[in-house]
């Protein structure tokens, strides 16, 4: 079992600490992807030293990507991996040691899911901890993954999902929204419609909260899945939503695919 790490570059400031949170990994069957996004900041010097592990490859966009179109980074990322499953970190976010050994024993667990899922550390920008993401079911269905999603239950991120990079890659990548705002959750959404998602228990991943950061929208789910209803829309799930007033509450109706069609469930948001 591969892991590819990918690393979709544009800052300096925390990227040495990016690289070495994955060399550091107690599971060692990996490979780790960075694509310079053709930043103005000299990312090659910093990458460079650890060239010499063979497992660690780097790549200069020759064309800026931009922060509009972040995703399509993140997905010439994917089109680069060689491995059998995908984690996607910013450049300023770190692994904790034992992320890729916890996601293995959790792909063992259940080995025919398209997405999985592990508990994160929000650090500031000395790296210290300031806050921890709420604990999950070892498995939730799609249902489960919205709902408390739309509750303000789930903080995520896109470092804290790994995928099968077979589906991934069968499904055009990574979901395409302007400043990726939603872009994670519409991707895991998507992965996890059919079998679900398996969640670990176990920290191994840290969001790194700073001022350079191009959108923080952890915390806002209603605003991001009220952006996704489109998208989300005839993917085999069913998602509608009404309001007859601005003031009033925005009600969203989510109903599985034709296996279940009797279980739906409405959220006023």
């Amino acid at each position: 079992m591969k892991f590819s790490v990918t690393i979709p570059a544009y800052k300096a400031q925390y990227l040495k600490e990016a690289i070495e949170s994955v060399t550091r990994q107690t599971y060692t069957d990996w490979e780790l992807i960075i694509v310079d996004d053709c930043s103005p900041e000299d990312l090659y010097t910093i990458v460079e030293p650890y060239l010499a592990d063979k497992r660690i490859r780097y790549y200069r966009n020759e064309k800026n990507c931009g922060a509009v179109n972040v995703v399509d980074n993140w997905n010439i990322c994917l089109n680069y991996c060689t491995g059998d499953y995908v984690i996607c970190m910013g450049d300023d976010d770190r692994l904790l040691p034992q992320c890729l050994e916890e996601y293995s024993k959790l792909i063992e667990q259940y080995p025919a899911l398209n997405v999985y899922h592990c508990r994160t550390e929000i650090i500031n920008e000395k790296g210290e901890i300031v806050n921890l993401q709420e604990p999950r079911p070892q498995w939730e269905s799609i249902l489960s993954f919205l709902w408390n999603r739309w509750d303000h239950r789930n903080k995520q991120y896109i470092g804290d999902f790994c995928y099968s990079a077979n589906y991934l890659k069968k499904a055009g990548g990574y979901h395409k929204l302007p400043l990726a705002w939603g872009s994670d959750d519409i991707t895991a959404v998507l992965a996890a419609k059919e079998k679900g998602i398996a969640n670990t228990e176990a920290f191994c991943f840290q969001y790194r909260e700073n001022s350079q950061t191009i959108s923080n929208t952890a915390s806002m789910p209603r605003q991001r899945l009220r952006h996704a209803l489109p998208s989300i829309n005839g993917s085999g799930l069913s998602l509608t939503s009404s309001h007859r007033q601005h003031s009033q509450p925005l009600i969203v109706t989510i109903s599985k695919p034709s296996q279940v069609p009797k279980r739906s469930i409405s959220k006023k948001l």
